[in-house]
């Protein structure tokens, strides 16, 4: 059971730096007292249970911090309500429905971009058909670019970087490493995957044309159990470097069969941070493996430390979210901007909204609702000198090589958003 009362003391200096201590707008002040609650929609079965598990005890923590007045101000206090959409689209539409009938004004939703399209789409045709039980979608971390482009809506929120987002980082920092010959591309049977590869080959192309793709494979979400086989594949194709999106245990997996077998090849990753994977790599993972985030344990500066520490400490986790503490922060100054808690009050509060993040300045882009933030590679290492932290006690943690300003994470978009009249 959390404890009701944050007790992560944030210094007035790590609380300065986030700019949100003392965060000051015209809006009028949200009404006082008022529970404000949001539906945590996701896996908390199955064999993604465990990162599912891990975000929500993020997000309660973020709750929390938020209730205190720690993020936007105070004047409304946070509830997050679970409900276990067990990673399948079916069952996170029917809870909808549930969520719709118990008048709850917002969802968050993050693990697969195969349920956030679908919840998406549903939660803007109830909206139409229900406006006095309107929902905005908080979007953490599904991140299929077709979110904020083909298939954008006014009431999604996307606080991660996209697909396309991470992969002009990637081959940004991958174009200045002449050392990549040879690459294989090993992803998730679905949306974000088949992006992954798609943006990979392209980019690549584009970037880096002497470098050849010898090798490509999709696998079913959550249903591989043995990874030794795609392996052996890699292996055989003489690849020095592998792209994967993959996240959850289908990476906690694979790198546990690249270990296990000695695959000596560079992993270039979105999600190597994530519950369960630095265990997973452990030394064999040391120098070899990369990734790109919004953020790190070890980025500098990092007025997060205290909130990073402290989760630890409480949960024996790491905390890495850093899209749980954004989403509470931005939903907090809308809710304050707007004086007012009605989704669509709020939403249209959010929508352009700016503010200083703990990274520095973060837009949410009224055209197609897609945070802009900075993004980070870094390399999975031995701790000691800048690698202050390690991860989950492997004495191994991450070291940022390239900090992307936002204006270059940035990427175009197509949305063409309708939106509803302001009340």
């Amino acid at each position: 059971m959390l404890r009701s009362a944050l007790t992560i003391a944030l210094t007035a200096a790590a609380l300065a730096a986030t700019g949100t201590a003392a965060a000051q707008t015209k809006g009028a002040a949200a009404p006082a007292a008022q529970t404000v609650k949001i539906a945590y929609l996701d896996p908390l079965s199955g064999p993604f249970a465990a990162v599912g598990q891990n975000i929500l005890r993020h997000f309660q923590v973020a709750a929390e911090m938020a209730s205190s007045g720690q993020l936007a101000g105070p004047g409304v206090r946070f509830e997050i309500v679970p409900f276990d959409s067990k990673g399948s689209p079916q069952e996170a539409l029917t809870l909808l429905r549930a969520i719709a009938d118990q008048g709850i004004g917002y969802v968050a939703q993050g693990q697969g971009s195969h349920v956030a399209i679908p919840l998406s789409e549903a939660i803007a045709r109830n909206n139409e058909r229900n406006p006095k039980q309107a929902i905005v979608f908080l979007n953490y971390a599904a991140i299929d670019p077709d979110l904020t482009n083909s298939k954008c809506n006014f009431w999604h929120f996307a606080f991660d970087a996209n697909t396309e987002m991470k992969m002009e980082a990637l081959t940004d920092y991958m174009k200045g490493k002449p050392e990549i010959r040879s690459v294989y591309l090993l992803n998730q049977n679905y949306s974000h995957g088949q992006q992954t590869a798609r943006y990979a080959r392209e980019l690549l192309a584009r970037k880096r044309p002497d470098v050849k793709i010898v090798g490509e494979d999709f696998v079913p979400l959550g249903q591989v159990r043995d990874f030794s086989p795609y392996i052996a594949k890699i292996r055989a194709s003489g690849a020095d470097t592998v792209i994967t999106g993959n996240w959850g245990t289908d990476l906690v997996l694979f790198v546990r069969a690249a270990r296990d077998a000695g695959l000596t090849a560079n992993f270039y990753t979105y999600y190597a941070g994530v519950i369960g994977t630095p265990t997973a790599m452990g030394a064999s993972g040391a120098d070899r493996v990369r990734q790109v985030s919004y953020w790190h344990p070890n980025v500098e500066p990092n007025p997060l430390a205290p909130v990073y520490v402290d989760f630890k400490k409480r949960f024996n986790e790491e905390w890495y979210v850093l899209a749980s503490y954004n989403a509470l922060a931005v939903l907090s100054e809308a809710i304050k901007r707007a004086g007012s808690s009605d989704p669509l009050k709020v939403a249209h509060a959010m929508s352009g909204l700016r503010m200083t993040g703990p990274m520095g300045e973060i837009e949410m882009r009224a055209a197609d609702h897609q945070l802009q933030q900075p993004l980070y590679i870094s390399t999975f290492t031995k701790a000691g000198g800048p690698v202050k932290f390690d991860s989950e006690k492997t004495g191994f943690g991450f070291r940022t090589e390239k900090s992307i300003p936002t204006y270059v994470a940035s990427t175009p978009t197509s949305c063409n958003m309708q939106r509803p009249a302001k009340p």
